[in-house]
This record gives structure tokens, sequence and C-alpha cells, in this order.
């Protein structure tokens, strides 16, 4: 029981003695990083050769001077893990975000060493991860040494809490309050965007949502709406004020009735003292937020995600652009395909028409990077000019479709591309 737990303390914990060459070292991601101990790492490290496995990162632990022997492998380059690509460090695994707990399972992805963040245990409770419910528990089943950061900022949330039979071999006492991520600046081309997202999605919708402005300006646009559910990958600002504002009462989901239900937390202080304890919002393991027997049981799922590109036969790219890595496949393709193929459901893509300040089109005639939706998963394309239907659509129905909502400066030369395209002849 939590009682039983004495965390010491972080200069009391010699993990540079602890660690050994050649470890793969685990860290917990976005706002669930332990980042008394990711900042203990980076000074303990030394010239040991060290692979660290990382998810989104939020924080700027690994902006700075690196020890030479650290190389780091993420699901995608999320957040400020494009930085660290840019500078040569990161290798990228395109793999779903709901495939991980078992690749670490199985020992495909190896770890040596988990670091955790949790909060202490409440009412004879057990700790609880708090903020992420994700692929490091699996990975700290398999690891030789394990390490939980006790976080008394860290809110105890329902779902989260650590299993009784995981061995942890440290628990140390936090040193900094967990990451916060500020509300994001949203514009009038998010605004636009978000008001035609609002006019596809029904009340009683379930919604899946990513992070950024895009998506934080979507769920505000659908302040108006009723009996809205939350089944989401993450829970941040925006959802939770569409709860407490009534919009959403998960009432319509076709289960887990009256509960929100997130895989990760990020946000605010407020938000945090929020979720805390509050057995409305669920943090919930990848296994079940991200599995398609589960995601093709909810109500009039709706998932919508942003993208960096969308060509003429609607094909996504949310992972790079001009070899320079900005994305990764997260949960995309899981929540996507569920809302393709579910009854009353859609998949939505953001993006806003244009890139570099109105110079490139983020229509594209052909992608500069991968394709991370094919075709065959294309269903609903929204940028602020307007909303493309791509499902059931033939290639020359996608291609006006998409031309008629890129930015007006470009549609001219989107035209004549695909005129001139061979997909054009053969269609």
């Amino acid at each position: 029981m939590s009682q039983a737990i004495a965390p010491i303390s972080a200069a009391a914990l010699s993990l540079g003695r602890l660690l050994r060459p050649g470890d793969q070292v685990v860290c917990g991601q976005a706002a669930a990083e332990p980042l008394t101990l990711t900042r203990k790492l980076l000074t303990e490290a030394g010239d040991l050769p060290l692979g660290i496995f990382l998810g989104t990162t939020l924080s700027s632990t690994f902006d700075g001077p690196l020890p030479g022997g650290l190389r780091f492998l993420a699901y995608g380059a999320m957040g400020r893990n494009a930085t660290l690509a840019d500078r040569g460090l990161l290798d990228v695994l395109p793999e779903p975000y709901g495939r991980l707990p078992d690749l670490f399972a199985r020992g495909v992805l190896r770890t040596d060493v988990a670091l955790l963040q949790a909060a202490p245990g409440i009412q004879g409770r057990r700790p609880s991860l708090g903020l992420a419910h994700d692929y490091t528990l699996q990975a700290a089943r398999q690891a030789r040494l394990v390490i939980v950061e006790l976080n008394p900022d860290v809110p105890w949330t329902h779902g989260a809490e650590l299993p009784g039979d995981l061995r942890v071999d440290y628990w140390v006492r936090a040193e900094h309050a967990p990451l916060t991520l500020a509300d994001a600046a949203t514009d009038p081309v998010a605004q636009a965007i978000a008001g035609h997202v609002a006019a596809l999605v029904p009340d009683g919708a379930t919604l899946q949502t990513g992070i950024g402005s895009l998506p934080d300006a979507v769920l505000a646009g659908l302040s108006g709406h009723r009996d809205l559910g939350i089944h989401s990958g993450v829970l941040a600002e925006t959802a939770a004020q569409l709860v407490q504002s009534g919009a959403v009462t998960n009432a319509c989901k076709g289960l887990d009735a009256g509960i929100s239900v997130v895989n990760t937390v990020m946000g605010s202080t407020a938000l945090y003292r929020w979720v805390h304890d509050n057995p409305a919002v669920q943090v919930r393991h990848s296994g079940y937020t991200h599995s398609a027997e589960i995601l093709g049981r909810l109500s009039r799922f709706h998932a919508i995600n942003a993208a960096l590109e969308v060509d003429l036969s609607g094909q996504v790219n949310s992972e790079a652009v001009a070899g320079r890595q900005r994305g990764g496949l997260g949960g995309l393709l899981e929540f996507t395909r569920a809302a393709r193929s579910g009854e009353h459901a859609r998949a939505v893509t953001v993006l806003p028409a244009t890139a570099a300040g109105g110079r490139s089109s983020r229509i594209v005639p052909a992608l500069s990077g991968p394709a991370t939706l094919g075709r065959a998963d294309a269903d609903l394309v929204v940028t602020e000019h307007g909303v493309a239907d791509l499902r059931h659509a033939t290639l020359e129905q996608r291609a006006r479709r998409l031309i008629a909502i890129a930015a007006p400066a470009f549609r001219e030369a989107l035209e004549g591309a695909w005129r001139a395209s061979p997909a054009r002849r053969q269609a």
C-alpha cells in the first residue's frame, strides 16, 4: 500500500552507477516525463553509450548540449523530438501507437531501465501513473531497473493505478512540478476550420482529437453541441472545458457512459486539479483506448486529426515534409480506420490550406513525405476554405473536391498538375 512507500531524495540516487554501457532507457512521455529523473540522467550519464526511447516530448530536457553517448528512438518526431531529428540524434520507429506495448512486452523493443512518474497513493490506494497510461508500463515489466518518481503535484487518476505486482527498485521524491502545457494560440484560420468541423459533428458524437491549436479550436467550436462524448488519446484543456460546460456528458457513447476515457492528460495546473481523483475521467491503458474492438463499439465516433499535407488522391502525410521529420503515426491509423468503418462515424483530417506564411500549399499534387494514411482511408478533409468529402469518391472527384478547398492562389496550378498527371489519364 502507499503508506509503505518511503521515497528517497534524488541526491541519494546514484543513477550513474546503476547504468551499464549499452543500456536502453525508456522515459515517461509528454506531461508524464519524470523531469527529476530525466535531468539526472543527463548529468550522470557521462560518456556511457545509452539508447533513450522517447514518446512525445514537450519539455526542453533534451534541447541543450547532450552527452556524446546518447542516441534517441521515438515513435515519431512529435513535440520537441523534431529538434533531435534535425540534429541527427533521433531515429524514428514507424509503428502505430497502440502496437507499442506489445513490442515492449515481447522484447522486440528492449528495455533495461525504465524511468516513470507517478502520483502518490491516496486513501490506501496504490500510486497512479497519473498523466499517462501507456507503453511504459510494459517496458517497466521487462526492465532490469525500474525507478519511479513520486510527485505530489501529479493528479491521482482513475484507471491508471500502478499494478501491485510491478517491481519498483527505487522510489524517488520529485524535485519539479509536472510539466504543464500552455493554451495553444488560435487564429482566424483555425477558427474557420473549426466552424466547418462543427457543422459536421452531430450531437451525441464521441470525439477523439489530438493536441495543438487546431484541435483546440475545433473543440472550442463544439461548445454549443449537446451530449458529446470523449474517447481519445489526449485530454487537454479545451476538452475538459466542454465537460465542465455540459456540452460533453458521455451519455451516448455506447460504452463507458458518463466517463471521459483518455490515455494521456496534458495541460494546466487547474486541469490537473480537476482530474485528480475524478471518477468521471479515466486514464486507461493504450490497449483499451486504441483498441479496434473498443473503438468499433463507440457510437457516432468522430476522429479529428491534423495533417501536414494531403495529395490530390486523398493520401495524408502526418510524418515528414521535404525530408524533415515533423510528426508521426501516433494513434492516427487506429482512430481513423475505426471512424472510417463505424456506423454514423467519420474521420476528419484538418489542416490549414497553406504553409510558410502562405507561400506553399498543403494540398499538393504529390506528397513530399510518407503516406501516413492511404487513399483507402480517405474520408473528410477540412481547410479554412471548406470540406472535401472523399469517402467513396473516384480519383477525379477527389482531385476536384480537394482543389476546391485549396487556397485560391494555388488552385490553377493544382488543376494543371492534375490534368497532366498519369492518375487522371488512368481515371
